[in-house]
C-alpha cells in the first residue's frame, strides 16, 4: 500500500533535521519541548511516522500529534487531535 503522505514527512523531516536546533531555539518557535525522557513522563507514544510522533497526555488523556528532530532527539508542538 502507498504512503500519500511520504513524499512531505520526508521533505519536512529533511528541513528540520537539517539544522540541529539547540532547545532553546525550540522553545523560542514552538513553546514546550521536550527530550526522550520528559516525553515518557508526559505521554504515552502510540506511533511513530518521522517527522511525526503519536501520543496521548497522560494528565488528561487526551490523543494529540508532535514533530520530533532527531539530533539532539527533542520533541516539540504538540497538538491535540479533538
Amino acid at each position: 500500500m502507498a504512503d500519500a503522505t511520504e513524499g512531505v514527512r520526508r521533505a519536512l523531516c529533511t528541513v528540520i533535521n537539517s539544522v540541529e536546533a539547540a532547545r532553546a531555539e525550540l522553545v523560542e518557535q514552538h513553546g514546550q519541548v521536550w527530550d526522550t525522557d520528559e516525553l515518557g513522563r508526559d505521554f504515552e507514544v502510540k506511533g511513530f511516522m518521522a517527522p511525526f510522533v503519536s501520543v496521548v497526555r497522560k494528565s488528561d488523556g487526551k490523543p494529540g500529534v508532535m514533530l520530533f528532530q532527531h539530533a539532539p532527539r527533542f520533541y516539540f508542538d504538540f497538538q491535540t487531535e479533538e
